[in-house]
């Protein structure tokens, strides 16, 4: 492993508060996290160098960075490919502090998916423009599949038909996600848990696949992360997060979400499995090594499929796994503690990272016991991180 791969560290996390209608702009969302951060790690925002986001965001570089007094950028980009390349934020950073060519990065993501406008319906009118990895709505939106749930029930269907997965299974992730944010605070289901019997009795969002309570909230908020040296991070406010290794696996023919165009099995997952390949060659780490997990979880069936690829059970076990309780926080491997995006809110996976760095520190509501190293998945991107 590269020595560039574990002197990077996640030094601030900050936040606004997740709502479904923030009432103000997604900029001042995107200042107001930032800000928090930066106050988190104890680093002037006038000294951020780097600045990192999504395609889809709506707030620019140079407005943010007048908003927070940045004094000189050295670097800024946008990652293409919406929550399913979230940790690839990550890696970003990373690779730019082992370079050299920045001090602090700062990663943020702020919307008003909830009260401005909603992924979750119908995105025929041009919701995601060119270059954002969505070009594969062409596609299928002619053909009548128009949300995402759609596009995941496509490819979620042969993975039940596979393994014999009925709605049910899924069901168990979201009870356990919604138990973790019952206890947490600041999550938008605080003090509300499901039970099965919830689960089962909810609508039908796309039938056999996927119920309400299978599918991720539409959110508004900010959440932003900074990233630095190992080093610096070492001498600042919070404990040091390492990030151990980040990576990238974007198969041919994979897409972000309307995933059954690739050459493989429609029942795998392959970008994450490339992902876990890659990340576990880089650091040497193995799933044994994992406490915790953080897996994208815009929808319940990828959290299987995510289990599946980065080696905690065997193809088609997922649904054991959680069924016998692994999920939970005194399982084999608590997922999602922070209620993921299903309890806590839908921040494209950004709100997963900082959940993942809480758990390292032992700051997190739902905490872990013995905690050294965390695992978070987007899909197209993975993240290890330890202490520092």
């Amino acid at each position: 492993m590269s020595r560039g791969f574990v002197e990077a560290a996640i030094a601030g996390i900050g936040a606004t508060e997740f709502s479904k209608e923030s009432g103000r702009s997604e900029l001042q969302l995107a200042a107001e996290c930032a800000k928090a951060a930066c106050d988190d790690a104890g680093v002037d925002p006038r000294d951020i160098d780097g600045m990192l986001t999504f395609t889809l965001d709506n707030s620019d570089e140079v407005t943010l960075a007048r908003c927070l007094g940045v004094r000189d950028l050295a670097y800024t980009a946008r990652i293409p490919g919406g929550g399913a390349a979230a940790v690839a934020t990550i890696y970003q950073a990373m690779a730019l502090v082992n370079a050299g060519l920045c001090k602090n990065v700062l990663i943020w993501r702020a919307m008003n998916e909830r009260s401005q406008y909603r992924f979750g319906q119908n995105q025929s009118g041009g919701s995601y423009s060119a270059g954002n990895g969505t070009g594969s709505l062409l596609w299928c939106v002619p053909f009548g599949a128009m949300t995402p749930g759609t596009w995941e029930s496509l490819a979620a269907q042969r993975y039940m038909q596979r393994y014999g997965i009925k709605n049910e299974d899924f069901g168990r992730v979201s009870v356990v996600q919604r138990q973790y944010a019952a206890r947490n605070p600041k999550a938008w289901f605080y003090d509300k848990p499901i039970t099965l019997d919830d689960h089962q009795n909810a609508r039908w969002i796309v039938e056999p696949v996927l119920r309400l309570f299978d599918c991720c909230q539409e959110s508004d908020g900010g959440q932003a992360i900074l990233v630095t040296s190992l080093e610096r991070a070492r001498d600042l406010r919070q404990p040091a997060v390492k990030i151990i290794g980040a990576c990238q696996s974007i198969p041919y023919n994979v897409e972000v979400i309307s995933n059954y165009y690739h050459d493989a099995d429609l029942a795998l997952m392959p970008e994450a499995e490339g992902t876990a390949q890659r990340l576990y060659a880089q650091t040497g780490f193995k799933p044994d090594d994992i406490q915790a997990a953080m897996l994208y979880d815009a929808f319940t069936p990828q959290v299987f499929k995510q289990l599946e690829a980065f080696g905690f059970c065997k193809r088609g076990e997922a649904r054991d796994f959680v069924a016998d309780g692994n999920l939970e926080l005194d399982g084999r491997l608590p997922v999602n503690t922070n209620g993921g995006l299903i309890g806590e809110a839908y921040i494209h996976g950004m709100n997963s990272i900082a959940e993942m760095v809480r758990q390292v520190r032992g700051s997190a509501v739902n905490q872990v016991a013995k905690v050294e190293h965390v695992l978070v998945s987007s899909g197209m991107a993975g993240a290890i991180l330890g202490r520092g």
